[in-house]
Order: structure tokens, then C-alpha cells, then sequence
């Protein structure tokens, strides 16, 4: 599980060079001394674009396809779905960026887009810039305060949303901010897009043929603002090279996951840089995307669907166990679950050092056919590959997905890199790492930990933001913020965020996920916060999983509807959460263990303030507003 090249850079750096094509990977390793110090890797681009390209050249590269192949499938209402093929899509696109041109956008204006996840989102997108004009994508769960941010500071003119409650928030914003420049609204639910497509018919081809023509590589593409732990988003400007580039090298890296005939299920926020970019890569791949925008129907459509690989976030993964988990326990047969899941992640550990014991591969086969192929069929049946990213997995839990065969593919990287700036492919992996860097990006390791990056995947800087460009930026390498490592292989994991380290009283550096990561996957828990900075030792934070938690209590012989705030007191529910954090402290010296913690009797969630829509916990937001509990924590225990 080698990149395929290696050599020793400058300065005594190890460079690792990953030049592996299509298909299959050079055998020729030059493999670094077992244990050196790996500080920098550099992979160079499998392809490179001419500069006159830009992301709409996807949607016509597949129209022009003599396979004409289905780039995306719409509910149809009757629980099926209705293909819409790249020559149907390219032309509702040209025509509703016909219908912005006559409208009067100019090219370079933006466009502000709010809506949940459906087809229409990545419509417009590319309509967006077929009319050479700028996206501003805008969670659709934004308050009035964030949404006239977005539009005031990007200065859009037009906006494309969801319903009346999202034009009626545009409004709203736009007379409250003066958002002076913002002359369209239009509605998806509405007749606002058949009026696009009506006032489009008067504009030609040539004209929009000029005007998509007239973006390059280095046009701007979109302004993501970040969703943001703390203070006001951050717009990043990306441009349509990020975009190009980084496709291109990533379906060439990934030929396995985006093989012809390979389809996928969108249920993440497409405002978001991790759906976005992987809706682009599906375009430029051939890929059969459909959309749900409501995660409580995802099983049902993941089984009429049926997707070859699916994109989600960690959390989506542990509520995928957990449930498979409660099914068994509740039908009498957790038992054979655990020895089931303990098979299929020595299974995965085995298979990744390089043999697997016949006694072991024989269990293995048992429980696939007892228990592994129920989870695949609750995915569809069909999915091979799913795709990790916006926080760590947990190695346990990606040795489990493997071991049931489906092999999880960790990535990282941020809105500022496009989404990927590392990934495991099927040819490259090391579960419990965030992979190698992708063709055509390079990271290296600095002096304190911090992990940086440079190459295609990297934002242009941030939008009206000039002076955060030294900080931002060291000699063209991107600070992520995030503390990490390479091994000898040239494989990148996330240790950690910098500015979220704990520091004790007694000058210990603690990381909060080592533990968090630990106790948030038990099905008992949604959330945990781990804190003690400038504190005495080491307290966490705990809240409850709602809908796990009636089930919980039966098998507890607990009464099912016992509340959040009664469970949250129950000396049965505080036991075993008290279990699940010795269980991790475990993995930790005694200086870095939990020492003391509390069970908040409501979840921290993005409608309570204290999650970004991208599901990461607002650390400083958690300790303003529970600063009574930890006072409680800080002032009554003694250690």
C-alpha cells in the first residue's frame, strides 16, 4: 500500500511522487528508511487542462458522448426515478442561462443559491456558469443575519431558491441590510425557473456561447463562505481550475468508484464544498447522481436507487452500525452482531497487514452470509465503495464497513482546498488514514504539527479578505489549521485541530478528538465535548441520542418514555456513559483522561447553535453557553 514513487526531496524532506494511472500502480518503490521522518509529499498531476477550460466543458464533453449517458435520475412520485440524460441536461442549462443573460446579468455577477439538496441545485449551478456568471451557494437552514452577510458581502444581484420561506427570508434581508445590488429572486418551487426558461428563448446561441466561452481556468467559479466554528463566515473564491483540475486528477485516480455505470445518492447540503465538488466530479465522470433532501427517507431510496457508492459524513456511518446494531439486540440476537462485527474487523486488519488466517476467512463467510449482506442490502445491495469526509471515522469503524464489504474511502480537506486535498483509493489505502494526496496537490508538515497544502485543489485567497493573506499563506503553502502526520508510506492522519488542543493548568496538550471520536460512536451518545483548557484535569461534556435512547432504555428495563432530562439524571444512563468514557480512556495517559463529566439533558445540534450545518461541533459556542456547568465541574470536584 505504497505510493508508487519515491525520493528523497530537499533538505533531507522525503517526497513521496504518487504516478499511479487508470488502473494499476508502478511497481518500482523507492521506500523511504522504516520510520524516517516524512515532513513533505508531492504528487504530481496525472493530467493538466488547457487554459481556456472551465467546468462547463463537462456537461458538453458527455452530450457530445455517443453514449449520451444518464447524468442524473429524478424522483418521479411513484417511488422511481425518471433518468435525465447529459444532452437533456446540457440544454435545460444553456436555456435557463439564456434566460439569465436576458434577465440582464453581466458576466462576473453572482447568484446567490439557497435551497436542500435536489436536482435542481446542480441545474442552476451549471446554468450559473454557462451564463459566465459567479454561484454563492447559501445553506438553507441560514439565519437572516448569515444569509444577508453572504449576499451583501459577495454583492449578488439575482437569487435562485427553494420556496416561498426561502425568497421570503431573501427579502426580508435585503430590506433589513439594504442589500442594494440584489434586483432578482426566483423560486424553484414556483414558476421562477419556467420564466428563466421563457425570457431564455430570445437570446441566442452565439450570445451564450460567448459568454460561456468567455471563462477560463482562472475565472472565478464560485464563493463558498465558510459555515464557520467561530465569528462571521469567510467567502472563499474558487476558481474553474480548482474545480477542472481537480476532477480530472481525482477520476483518474478513482477509476474504481467512478467506473462506467456508476451511480450515487446525493443527501448531504450541496452548499456545502464536499457535495459540491463530488456533483462536479460525477458530471466530469459520467455518473448517475440522484438527490433525496430528507435523510429519514434516505434508506428507502438508497434501496430503490441502488447506488454503486455513496458520500457521508462519519456520523452518517456510525448511525448506519448503530442501527444495525439496536435491530439485532432488539431481535434477540446481538450476540451473533458482535462476534459478527469483531470478525469483520479482524477481518480488515488482516486483510491490510497482507493474510488472512483460513480459520478467520471461514467465520468471515459465515457471518456474511448471516448478517454482512443485510447491511449492504439496507444500502441498496449494490454499494462497493462510500466515500468519508468533514471529520475523522474512526479506524474500528472503517475496518467494520470494510470488513462487510464495503470499503470506506477517508479523505480530508477543507472549503478552502476544494474539498480533497488527500484521499484512499481502492488502489492506495491504509484504513485509519486520510489517504495520500490526490494528483496534482502536496502537503507538507511544519514545525509545530500543522499540517499545509499547496497545488490544484487550493482556494485563490478570500473574498475581500487581502489581509488574511500572510497568515493564510506561507511562501504559496496553505495553513489548514489542523495538526497531522505522514508515514513512512507517505499517508496523511488528522491528529487534530491546532487551536482546538487542550492545554492543562499543568501544561499537558491534550487532543479532544482522540476521545471524543471514541465516545460519540456508542449508540448511546450524540455528542461529546471534551475540556480543560487553563483547567486542573480533563472534564467532557455528554448528550444523549434521542432516538436511540427509547430503545436504550428498554433493553434497560427503563421505562421507554423516560425524557432527555430524566435520562440525563437516571443513575442506570450515567453508569454506562461513565463505562463508555473509562472504555476510552483507555487509549489515553492518566494526565490526558476524562476525570469528570456531565450529561446535558439537550443535544447540540445546528438549530441549537452548537453545530455548524456541516455537523461540526461550535467549541467556543458549547463552553459560553454551558460555562454554568463547567463552573459546577471546575468548583465542586477536586483532583
Amino acid at each position: 500500500m505504497h505510493p508508487d514513487r519515491r525520493s528523497a526531496g530537499p533538505d533531507n524532506t522525503n517526497t513521496a511522487n504518487t504516478a499511479n494511472t487508470a488502473n494499476t500502480a508502478n511497481t518500482e518503490q523507492d521506500k523511504p528508511t522504516e520510520g524516517a521522518d516524512v515532513r513533505e509529499i508531492s504528487v504530481p498531476p496525472l493530467v493538466t487542462s488547457p487554459p481556456e477550460t472551465n467546468a462547463t466543458d463537462f456537461v458538453l464533453r458527455q452530450a457530445a458522448s455517443p453514449a449520451n449517458p444518464v447524468l442524473f435520475s429524478r424522483p418521479d412520485g411513484q417511488g422511481g426515478w425518471t433518468p435525465v440524460r447529459a444532452v437533456e441536461f446540457a440544454a435545460d442549462a444553456s436555456l435557463l442561462a439564456k434566460g439569465l443573460i436576458a434577465k440582464g446579468l453581466n458576466a462576473g455577477d453572482r447568484v446567490g443559491l439557497m435551497a436542500r439538496t435536489r436536482y435542481e441545485w446542480t441545474l442552476v449551478d451549471f446554468a450559473i456558469w454557462f451564463a459566465g456568471c459567479v454561484s454563492v451557494p447559501v445553506y438553507e437552514t441560514s439565519s437572516p443575519s448569515q444569509l444577508a452577510w453572504i449576499l451583501g458581502d459577495s454583492a449578488a444581484v439575482a437569487a435562485v431558491v427553494e420556496g416561498p420561506r426561502h425568497e421570503d427570508a431573501v427579502l426580508l434581508a435585503a430590506q433589513q441590510e439594504g442589500l442594494g445590488a440584489l434586483r432578482h429572486v426566483w423560486q424553484i418551487e414556483g414558476d421562477g425557473l419556467d420564466a428563466l426558461r421563457e425570457a431564455g428563448a430570445s437570446v441566442g446561441d452565439a450570445e451564450l456561447e460567448e459568454r460561456r466561452g468567455s471563462l477560463t481556468l482562472e475565472s472565478l467559479a464560485t464563493i463558498i463562505y465558510t459555515s464557520g466554528t467561530t465569528g462571521r463566515p469567510k467567502g472563499c473564491e474558487l476558481t474553474h481550475s480548482n474545480f477542472v483540475e481537480l476532477s480530472e486528477n481525482a477520476r483518474l485516480a478513482l477509476p474504481e468508484v467512478l467506473a462506467p455505470g456508476a451511480s450515487t445518492i446525493m443527501f448531504l447540503p450541496l452548499a456545502h464544498v464536499f457535495a459540491r465538488f463530488i456533483s462536479v466530479l460525477a458530471v466530469a465522470s459520467g455518473v448517475n447522481v440522484a438527490h433525496t433532501p430528507d435523510v429519514k427517507s434516505l434508506l428507502p431510496d438508497l434501496q430503490s436507487f441502488s447506488p454503486s457508492f455513496i458520500l457521508a459524513v462519519p456520523r452518517v456511518f456510525e448511525k448506519v452500525y448503530n442501527s444495525s446494531m439496536l435491530k439485532a439486540e432488539d431481535g434477540g440476537k446481538g450476540k451473533i452482531f458482535h462476534a459478527a462485527a469483531n470478525t469483520a474487523v479482524a477481518w480488515s486488519r488482516a486483510q491490510q497487514a497482507g493474510k488472512v488466517p483460513l480459520p478467520l476467512a471461514l467465520k468471515h463467510k459465515i457471518f456474511d452470509k448471516l448478517v454482512f449482506h443485510k447491511i449492504r442490502e439496507a444500502m441498496g445491495g449494490r454499494v462497493e465503495y462510500a466515500v468519508s469526509g468533514g471529520a475523522p471515522l474512526g479506524e474500528r469503524l472503517g475496518h467494520f464497513f470494510h470488513g462487510i464489504g464495503v470499503t470506506i474511502l477517508e479523505g480530508y480537506g477543507l472549503t478552502e482546498t476544494t474539498a480533497p486535498i488527500s484521499v484512499n483509493t481502492p488502489a492506495l489505502i491504509k484504513i485509519g488514514t486520510v489517504g495520500a494526496p490526490l494528483p496534482g496537490n502536496a502537503v507538507r508538515i511544519a514545525d509545530d504539527g500543522e499540517v499545509l497544502t499547496r497545488g490544484v485543489c487550493v482556494m485563490r485567497g478570500y473574498h475581500h479578505r487581502p489581509d488574511l493573506q500572510e497568515e493564510t499563506f506561507t511562501d504559496g503553502w496553505l495553513h489548514t489549521g489542523d495538526v497531522g502526520e505522514l508515514d513512512a508510506d507517505g499517508f496523511l492522519r488528522i491528529t487534530g485541530r491546532k487551536k482546538e488542543i487542550i492545554v492543562t493548568a499543568g501544561g499537558k496538550n491534550v487532543i479532544p478528538t482522540l476521545l471524543e471520536d471514541q465516545i460519540r460512536a456508542d449508540v448511546l451518545v450524540s455528542q461529546c465535548v471534551v475540556v480543560g483548557d487553563g483547567r486542573p484535569f480533563i472534564s467532557a461534556l455528554v448528550t444523549l441520542d434521542e432516538e436511540a435512547l427509547p430503545g436504550w432504555l428498554e433493553r434497560h428495563h427503563l421505562p421507554a418514555s423516560t425524557s432527555l432530562k430524566e435520562a440525563a439524571e437516571n443513575p442506570v444512563v450515567r453508569s454506562a456513559v461513565a463505562g463508555i468514557i473509562a472504555a476510552a480512556n483507555e487509549s489515553v495517559s492518566n494526565a490526558e483522561a476524562i476525570k469528570e463529566f456531565r450529561i446535558v439533558a439537550t443535544d447540540f445540534t445546528e438549530a441549537s447553535g452548537h453545530l455548524t450545518p456541516s455537523m461540526k461541533i461550535k467549541r467556543a459556542q458549547v463552553l459560553k453557553d454551558y460555562d454554568d456547568i463547567l463552573e459546577d465541574i471546575y468548583g465542586t470536584v477536586r483532583r
